[in-house]
């Protein structure tokens, strides 16, 4: 039995676990405060919320941890609820994606621990105490993407780049793109991209068509491969999934990193930027030069997001938890 703790922040970590859990041949229990979803094939543990207080208190533990305040009932039930299923299914690993506090609760009942790291600066006291209580890391990029997390020299040792997962992998690319066809790919997480600025793009570029999928200003679709693969040029932030989806599909993209804690999406931009990938990184998003923003970026060859997502992202983390659980290749 594998336990995988799944952060409710918008879709990225629930797709990510999605796709980990499919590759591995064992049973996985997911434990989240997301309502579980139909594609779950093993048990749901529905932990309660923890950040619905009016007036949390304690919250850092002194800037020992990152989320446990004080006298939160939401808080206590979860913790409560995640050592119940413990103490009754005895699982060989949790894989943590992501909270300090359910790794340290999970390590102080035994349990090894794979951590799910993520881009940017990790140095903090409560990322540092987390990656030291994980038997190991696993990062969602390439081995050749230098520099895109930073933390303690011991925590950089653990981890194991397994590559971008995205839950498209394995999936045919539906043909050629179309011509001069932008899809504006935004999240659940939240986006600064504003609704007129978008607005005003496609007025500054009639001969192009323009898809926006997600955020203020667009529709929620809940399978956006085929749009991908139609999109000559896909307009998306720096979270790792959609960098991963981008990538599986081949298409040159406009990134436009958000503004995220401990520089995370800064991170993987400074990274796509210094190196060949078919990207043009935006630090804002433009008022005016997008026509020839697109034409440009159009000609990038797709091909070459191939060392960042080769489809084996989540077969490759897998083993590794697999590894640490005692369970053999």
């Amino acid at each position: 039995m594998i336990g995988y703790y799944i952060h409710h922040q918008g879709r990225g970590h629930l797709h990510r676990a999605l796709a980990i859990s499919a590759a591995l041949a064992e049973p996985v229990t997911g434990l989240s405060s997301l309502e579980r979803p139909d594609e779950w094939r093993g048990e749901w543990v529905q932990l309660a919320r923890d950040d619905e207080a009016r007036n949390p208190v304690g919250a850092t533990a002194g800037g020992v941890l990152h989320w446990a305040p004080l006298h939160d009932a939401g808080l206590a039930g979860r913790m409560a609820a995640i050592s119940e299923w413990i103490g009754r299914s005895h699982p060989r690993a949790v894989v943590v994606d992501v909270s300090v506090e359910v790794a340290l609760l999970c390590r102080l009942h035994g349990v090894p621990i794979v951590t799910v790291a993520m881009p940017g600066k990790r140095g903090d006291v409560p990322h540092a105490l987390g990656y030291a209580a994980s038997s190991a890391l696993l990062g969602a990029w390439p081995a050749s993407a230098k520099g895109i997390f930073s933390s303690e020299a011991s925590a950089e040792a653990k981890v194991a780049p397994v590559g971008a997962i995205s839950r498209f992998a394995g999936r045919s690319i539906a043909g050629e793109p179309d011509q001069r066809r932008v899809l504006v790919l935004l999240g659940r997480g939240g986006d600064s991209v504003d609704v007129s600025a978008l607005e005003a793009a496609q007025r500054e570029t009639p001969h192009w068509r323009w898809q926006v999928v997600g955020g203020e200003g667009g529709v929620w679709v809940d399978d956006p491969w085929e749009l991908i693969c139609r999109a000559s040029v896909v307009v998306t932030h720096a979270g790792q999934n959609s960098v991963a989806d981008v990538a599986a599909a081949r298409r040159p993209a406009v990134i436009l990193p958000q503004r995220r804690p401990h520089d995370e999406q800064a991170a993987t931009a400074r990274v796509l930027a210094r190196d060949e990938w078919p990207a043009a990184v935006i630090r804002e998003f433009p008022s005016t030069g997008w026509s020839e923003l697109l034409t440009t970026t159009q000609r990038l060859d797709g091909a070459l997001w191939r060392e960042w997502n080769d489809g084996s992202g989540a077969s490759r983390a897998a083993e590794v938890i697999r590894s640490v659980a005692g369970l053999g290749t």
